[in-house]
């Protein structure tokens, strides 16, 4: 479960960024399709990673903490995602981005026992 998590929301940042410079080249229809696949690609990591909150044998509280901040992450792909698309300004939620991915990476990857890194 683990595997398809990282996969699904490693693709989901790969495709953002696909989508962000397709924008910028002018092809709307090209967004948009890689708009629908990300809201895809949205419900499947929420499905796994509630699949994994409720694998663990004690939720703790840095398990909700960083559903939270996962939540959060994808609220912030999809603000700054239509933003860009309509040409508004999206420097706050980058910001924001930053520190949330850099917040979830920490705690999936360092803080969670759950981990993979985890012997």
């Amino acid at each position: 479960m683990i595997h398809a998590h990282i996969t699904a929301w490693l693709l989901a940042l790969i495709l953002f960024f696909v989508a962000i410079s397709l924008n910028k080249s002018g092809k709307t229809k090209g967004v948009k399709i890689i708009q629908m696949i990300l809201r895809v690609l949205y419900l499947l990591i929420i499905a796994t990673g509630v699949g994994l909150l409720f694998s663990v044998y004690k939720i703790d509280v840095w398990y909700i903490l960083k559903a939270v901040v996962g939540l959060w992450v994808i609220g912030l792909f999809e603000m700054i995602l239509s933003r860009i698309i309509h040409k508004r300004r999206t420097s706050t939620f980058w910001i924001q981005f930053v520190v949330a991915w850099l917040l979830v990476l920490y705690l999936g990857f360092v803080k969670l026992p759950m981990s993979f890194l985890h012997p």
